[in-house]
């Protein structure tokens, strides 16, 4: 299913700004607020937007961007259609505006699509470029699930465990995750535990084992460089840790998993 990418980019205002369309969006925009702020009006309802905020309109809404003098008002926005949109955004409940992380990853893919959008010959690159407008609709759309209130977790719990699974295998301290989900110390430990079931350190160990797994799978890596590549320091800390928690060592496990004689 193609679904054709209208326009993105980045806009940065510094001036008194006003668009809008009377008869309605013809497409689904998409529009983060990553600095200053500014106000929209869509469906009839005035808002203003803040740093954080998704704004995720469909098609013949109405709409009216405002932005006032020295607001500094800086988003990310993308327009699109076709569809596989129309099936992405009628598979779950899309809020008028949700407030998100800034987060560098889903950044990343906004401008990356931007990138190929650029080139002279689109044709050459509409696969790449409809991957990555998948990746970013799915990635917008598990943000924007974190954040609702009926999520299994607290949002300040999705924030540590999102930060956890970034960091396990490169290192972190508790108190990187505490400062990152903006609470005390204690309270990030407490939270955790009471949400997830298990404490920071057990839940980054999981994440760790994670890719250990599946690097013994999919890649020829010594079992002493997947330890070291996974966050474990050493090969005996990294055997105690996997037999402890499936019950073999790991080159029993890998050589089972490929097949091989033990």
């Amino acid at each position: 299913m193609k679904t054709n990418i209208l326009f993105c980019g980045y806009s940065y205002h510094t001036q008194r700004y006003h668009s809008q369309y009377k008869t309605g969006f013809p497409a689904y925009l998409f529009r983060l607020q990553t600095e200053g702020s500014c106000e929209v009006v869509v469906r009839g309802q005035k808002k203003t937007i803040e740093k954080g905020d998704l704004l995720l309109i469909k098609p013949g809404d109405h709409y009216e961007l405002l932005v006032s003098e020295g607001s500094n008002s800086a988003d990310y926005h993308l327009s699109i259609e076709g569809d596989w949109a129309d099936e992405w955004w009628n598979c779950s409940p899309k809020p008028l505006v949700s407030r998100i992380e800034l987060d560098e990853k889903l950044l990343s893919l906004w401008r990356y699509i931007m990138i190929e959008k650029r080139r002279p010959d689109l044709s050459q690159h509409e696969e790449l470029t409809g991957h990555l407008l998948r990746a970013l609709c799915l990635t917008i759309e598990r943000m924007v699930h974190e954040t609702v209130h009926t999520y299994q977790h607290p949002y300040p719990v999705i924030r540590m465990m999102r930060y956890i699974e970034e960091y396990a295998t490169t290192g972190f301290k508790i108190e990187d995750v505490a400062q990152h989900a903006g609470l005390s110390v204690s309270r990030t430990v407490h939270l955790f535990k009471s949400s997830v079931g298990s404490t920071i350190m057990e839940y980054a160990q999981e994440v760790r084992l994670s890719a250990a797994i599946e690097r013994m799978k999919y890649t020829s890596l010594t079992l002493d460089q997947i330890a070291i590549d996974c966050g474990f320091g050493s090969y005996p800390y990294f055997h105690k840790v996997f037999k402890k928690r499936y019950g073999v060592p790991p080159g029993q496990y890998r050589r089972k998993d490929k097949g091989l004689p033990h």
